[in-house]
């Protein structure tokens, strides 16, 4: 299960790196191939059709993350067809010498952050199954070459993106 959501993460994350950085967050919905080729049937043709089980991500062009991206994730459901979700986003961060300086205030604290010559930044895309297997992968502005992977990459986000498959009764 993970080798095929591993192979759909590394293409949405070549898939957003070819719009260069500085991007909002984006969110991909994930179904198998040939799902979508039965529901669509008009992209036969237009998307590669490898191994019908294979992944193939869906930008939600729609979605727009709020300040709360976890409390906007909370408010999506995923209809049955769609076997797992993956989001990319960037962050800034500081190496841990420099935490204690961040303000408490959450808008002071993004402003020094951003500020700090100090400052990493990173693009993430996690992703999960809807049967709980998750992964992230992870690619340094300052080290574009190398990608970065591993299961727990970013924990509290997986399992937010997980909690979206929760049934709409819960």
């Amino acid at each position: 299960m993970a080798d095929r959501l591993i192979a759909c993460l590394m293409d949405v994350e070549r898939h957003v790196s070819s719009s260069g950085w500085d991007q909002p967050a984006r969110l991909f919905a994930l179904v198998t191939t040939g799902t979508l080729l039965e529901v669509e049937p008009q992209l036969k043709g237009r998307v590669p059709e490898t191994m019908p089980d294979a992944l193939t991500a869906i930008e939600q062009d729609e979605f727009h993350a709020t300040d709360d991206l976890f409390a906007r994730l909370a408010a999506i459901y995923w209809p049955d067809t769609v076997e797992g979700c993956a989001i990319a986003l960037e962050r800034a961060f500081l190496p841990p010498e420099f935490e204690a300086d961040i303000p408490e205030d959450p808008d002071q604290a993004a402003e020094f952050v951003m500020r700090h010559p100090s400052k990493t930044d990173v693009r993430v895309v996690v992703g999960v199954l809807r049967e709980g297997t998750k992964h992230g992968l992870a690619r340094l502005q300052s080290n574009p070459d190398d990608l970065l992977g591993a299961e727990d990459l970013v924990p509290g986000l997986a399992d937010a993106l997980l909690d979206t498959f929760r049934s709409e009764d819960t």
